[in-house]
């Protein structure tokens, strides 16, 4: 079962791995969690420094990273789907018509 920490924790730990004084492994050994909880403590503060989620609520900040995710993916396919009516526009303005 995996261990809860706090918020306050998670905040030290990930203060002392962004000073870069040691790598992320030996850190998470130092503080006793594991390489894989430091490194999803780090995506988060970055995801809240950039603005892109809100401070960690416990149970809801998974929901938010789903919702991120799923976002970004609707994105991304709203991104292609609008370049291949530019390349279409283009190529039909290119097109002789008929009068």
């Amino acid at each position: 079962m995996p261990k809860n920490y706090t918020d306050e924790f998670k905040r030290d730990v990930v203060a002392v791995a962004k000073q870069g004084a040691a790598t992320q492994r030996q850190i998470a050994k130092d503080f006793g969690v594991s390489k894989s909880a430091l490194s999803t403590w780090m995506r988060a503060a970055e995801l809240q420094e950039r603005g892109l989620v809100g401070p960690s609520t416990g149970a809801g900040a998974a929901g938010d990273v789903v919702a991120l995710r799923e976002a970004l993916k609707r994105i991304r396919l709203l991104e292609q789907e609008a370049e291949v009516m530019r390349r279409a526009v283009a190529y039909l303005s290119q097109a002789q018509l008929p009068k």
